[in-house]
């Protein structure tokens, strides 16, 4: 009995000596939210996030890190494959079924890694379900976990470390939290308490905004959620302390993007891809130690946590910073890329942008001076106001004319303008830094096989620019229509239009829906359109269950483009996996004078 005794001790004793060799990882990130908005890197709102910024202090925080896309899926999948979008194929919101490459979970799989996932889960693969050892998405008891509960993100922490420990693996685990994405903290009624909440005096209103009592109150909700996000945090560094293995773990912590509000999320601007990059990695970062040589990116994260754990590391566009968070300098940390080309609507916008410590150059192929750009926050309470400030408002005229219509080349001086409120491309100052951004963006499309390639050599010619955006456009519905869901929804909903549709009435849209009662509780988005491209005006969101009707009620605007409105309805959880989606022709709308 004892020698079986003695026996087993040193089994244990081998095993975890094994797991102390390999660290475990953690990866937390948050969902849109710029990298002020917590106290270590800026935030003015004392004690709006201690967990966060505990977290920050506890390892080396990157003051000059970037993620590569704007907005969530793309920027994910740059995260974790280590390639740019257009070589990890994931350009937009769609799956891509059969990838050429190793995702993260495939190569610390391979490296001996138990691998789970909570939260962000179809955005953070190229496809959907994606081969994790656990998704952690529901409890135990089935139920789908609340993604605003704190103590669900601990709960679900506990478990994958838990699950860890019976495959007797170390673990990668990554917890996704969504705040502060939208839906914003909702105020009393909000199941979801934060604990700080934010009144609208107490905001900052960021200079690429404007101060006004409608955007301070929807910051106000976007600090509240902040806050909660914080909270989620807390939950998950408090699970790992009590599973005893937080000295063998490295904790990754980073944002996807910018806050969801105008000329931040679904942007390059400096603020759109800024994050909070922070990494504890035990034994080998300085405590409260901070990084303000180098610049890193999210496309560096997948090399950085294979090379930490000793995995083999194949050929990507991304390059470990390793050895900077063991106190060595790198070369030829000058500049980040950053690269958009679609939105979750599958509209193709393509920007590519350069960033230095000092300056941002971007150039945008879309920009024709009568596209409107496709972005997330055109439904935001803050871009509406706006709008109708603009009416009277010089100077938030000319704010909104280049959130919708941009130009082809932007260029910032991000030391004196972080908000990117001047563009610079015509100083003759300048010229000679814009044309050295422009050759390292050149060369960068060279290296990585860009295709945009062609069009920015030739990028002062429309045509070219516009041939180019067009056959990137007829990509993106060629794959909508081989890949689209609707040929596989159900019918669920029929809608009655208004009429008739007059300027500048309020009418009333109604939806008939039916749902079995297998689909439960299911949400609502329709969206009112105006001209003949469809550029978004107004988005209403509901919860719909079982049969009945559901009255939406939208302000018709006074001078619509074109002349033309139309609506677009879906029912899902997100677009992309929506049940049923339907959308109106557009339609003429009458004025009161006829």
């Amino acid at each position: 009995m004892i020698q079986r005794a003695l026996a087993t001790c040193l089994a244990c004793m081998v095993f975890t000596t094994a797991l102390q060799a390999k660290p475990n990882v953690l990866i937390i990130t948050v969902d849109d939210m710029s990298a002020d908005s917590i106290g270590t890197y800026g935030c003015p709102i004392n004690n709006i996030s201690p967990h966060m910024d505990g977290l920050v202090r506890s390892g080396l925080r990157f003051q000059h890190a970037h993620v590569q896309v704007g907005n969530c899926m793309p920027g994910r999948n740059v995260m974790w494959s280590g390639l740019y979008p257009h070589n990890n194929e994931v350009e937009g919101f769609y799956q891509v079924s059969q990838p050429k490459h190793k995702h993260l979970v495939d190569l610390m799989k391979q490296a001996g890694y138990f691998t789970a996932i909570m939260g962000k889960t179809s955005h953070s693969t190229p496809y959907h379900p994606y081969p994790w050892d656990a998704i952690l998405d529901t409890a135990k008891d089935g139920a789908n976990y609340d993604k605003k509960n704190p103590a669900h993100f601990g709960e679900a922490t506990a478990r994958g470390i838990e699950a860890a420990a019976r495959a007797e693996k170390p673990f990668c685990l990554m917890v996704n939290v969504s705040d502060p994405h939208k839906p914003f903290f909702a105020g009393e009624s909000d199941a979801n308490q934060p604990t700080m909440i934010v009144e609208a005096g107490d905001v900052p209103v960021p200079g690429f905004l404007f101060d006004d009592p409608v955007v301070r109150q929807e910051l106000a909700l976007y600090y509240s959620s902040v806050s909660r996000a914080d909270d989620c945090v807390g939950e998950i560094l408090e699970s790992l302390k009590k599973s005893g293995v937080e000295d063998d773990t490295v904790v990754v912590f980073l944002s996807d993007h910018g806050m969801p509000l105008p000329f931040a999320k679904t942007q390059l601007y400096h603020h759109s891809t800024h994050t909070p990059l922070a990494i504890r990695w035990p034994g080998a970062t300085k405590p409260d130690s901070i990084d303000t040589q180098h610049m890193v990116s999210a496309v560096d994260l997948t090399p950085t946590i294979l090379e930490i754990v000793g995995a083999e590391v194949p050929k990507l566009d991304g390059r470990s910073f390793a050895s900077i968070l063991q106190g060595e300098t790198q070369d030829d940390r000058e500049f980040v890329v950053k690269e958009y080309n679609e939105n979750s609507g599958r509209s193709r916008d393509p920007i590519r942008a350069v960033q230095t410590k000092k300056y941002l150059y971007l150039a945008n192929a879309w920009s024709n001076g009568t596209r409107v750009f496709a972005t997330a926050t055109t439904g935001t309470k803050t871009y509406r106001r706006m709008a109708v400030l603009a009416e009277t408002d010089a100077y938030l005229a000319k704010r909104l004319a280049m959130y919708k219509y941009r130009v082809p080349e932007e260029f910032y001086d991000i030391e004196k303008d972080p908000d990117c409120l001047d563009n610079l491309i015509e100083s003759s100052g300048h010229q000679e830094i814009i044309q050295q951004q422009r050759e390292r963006l050149l060369q960068w499309m060279k290296q990585t096989d860009d295709h945009m390639l062609e069009c920015f050599k030739n990028f002062r010619d429309a045509e070219e620019r516009e041939a180019y955006v067009l056959a990137k456009e007829e990509e993106a519905v060629s794959r909508k229509k081989r890949t689209s869901p609707q040929a596989k929804q159900q019918k669920i909903f029929t809608i009655t239009l208004p009429t008739p549709i007059t300027a500048a009435t309020k009418v009333k849209y109604r939806v008939n829906y039916d749902l079995p009662k297998s689909l439960g509780i299911q949400g609502i988005a329709i969206t009112m359109k105006q001209g003949k491209n469809g550029e978004r005006v107004e988005r209403k969101e509901a919860k719909i269950q079982g049969r009945g009707q559901l009255v939406v009620e939208f302000n018709i605007p006074s001078n619509p483009k074109d002349g033309r409105i139309s609506f677009a309805t879906w029912v899902g959880a997100e677009f992309d996996k929506n049940i049923q989606y339907y959308h109106t022709d557009a339609i003429p709308v009458k004025y009161l004078e006829d």
